[in-house]
């Protein structure tokens, strides 16, 4: 059985890919680098922007990781229509996809909308991977090395607003879990539940690393500023628009019924475990 992982030398598909060879599964690595290595896998260069380099990926295929990267809106949603194109003409087993954060409402329009309704009348085994935030985008240097340095936890969020924070590694817990169970289709919302605030998790990483760490609110151009060199302009720009929308909600907390722990009794990490394995 032959599993395709678009990013398998990235944050987000790397983990998929480690989870998916540890259990002796075959992998295709899909990078935009030829020369790339990843342990265990066969590396395929393969381009998002080319409907028939997904397709000749995807064909014979057991299951397909997908995710869309970080990037222009309009690049995004040319991806996603690419994506479509790929899985409708090669027909693989199953094809998983996290929706990284994104909404997933047709009423809000955009490219994740456009993959997950496209998926769902494609015909083709599929599950939605639905997170919230991730825990790794608390070792952005300028978020990390403020914990390190100073014991402050800077975060675009209030320090009031409730989170299911996960992590990348139990996104891959859950591809393994979804690819292992065709028949479950429709949205897996991943997350810790009950969700836990800013305070709760300058706690965790006061634990973690033996020195006191409180949390800091702090605003989205702010935090624009700070992931502006990592990202890009644009993307920074978009991030720093969603976590300003963010701010009239009350949370952004999964609901247990759809969620990976009900569906296939998968626990995501709390925050001090995703710590420990982090090496924090």
């Amino acid at each position: 059985m032959t599993y395709v992982i678009h990013g398998a030398t990235g944050a987000q598909g790397a983990p998929v890919a480690t989870t998916l060879t540890a259990e002796g599964k075959s992998v295709t690595a899909l990078t935009r680098n030829p020369d790339a290595a990843v342990d265990g896998a066969r590396v395929v260069a393969a381009s998002y922007s080319s409907a028939t380099d997904l397709t000749d990926a995807y064909r014979g295929a057991d299951g397909v990781f997908v995710h869309l990267p970080v990037g222009a809106e309009e690049d995004r949603l040319a991806f996603a229509n690419n994506i479509l194109t790929a899985v409708r003409e090669a027909r693989p087993g199953r094809v998983v996809f996290s929706t990284s954060g994104f909404p997933i409402d047709p009423a809000t329009g955009g490219a994740t909308a456009t993959l997950a309704a496209g998926l769902a009348d494609s015909g083709v085994s599929h599950a939605v991977i639905a997170p919230e935030l991730y825990l790794e985008n608390l070792l952005m240097p300028y978020v990390i090395d403020s914990v390190r340095e100073r014991g402050i936890l800077p975060y675009p969020i209030r320090a009031d607003f409730p989170v299911s924070w996960t992590s990348h590694l139990d996104i891959a817990d859950v591809t393994l879990a979804l690819f292992d169970r065709p028949g479950l289709t429709g949205v897996v919302s991943v997350g810790q539940y009950p969700a836990i605030t800013g305070p709760d998790l300058a706690a965790a990483f006061a634990a973690g690393l033996g020195r006191d760490v409180v949390f800091e609110p702090i605003s989205p151009d702010e935090f624009r500023t700070s992931v502006a060199p990592l990202i890009g302009e644009g993307p920074a720009a978009g991030t720093a628009e969603a976590y300003r929308a963010m701010s009239a909600m009350p949370g952004r907390s999964i609901t247990p019924e759809n969620s990976a722990q009900k569906l296939l009794d998968v626990t995501p990490r709390t925050t001090a475990e995703w710590l420990a394995d982090m090496g924090l």
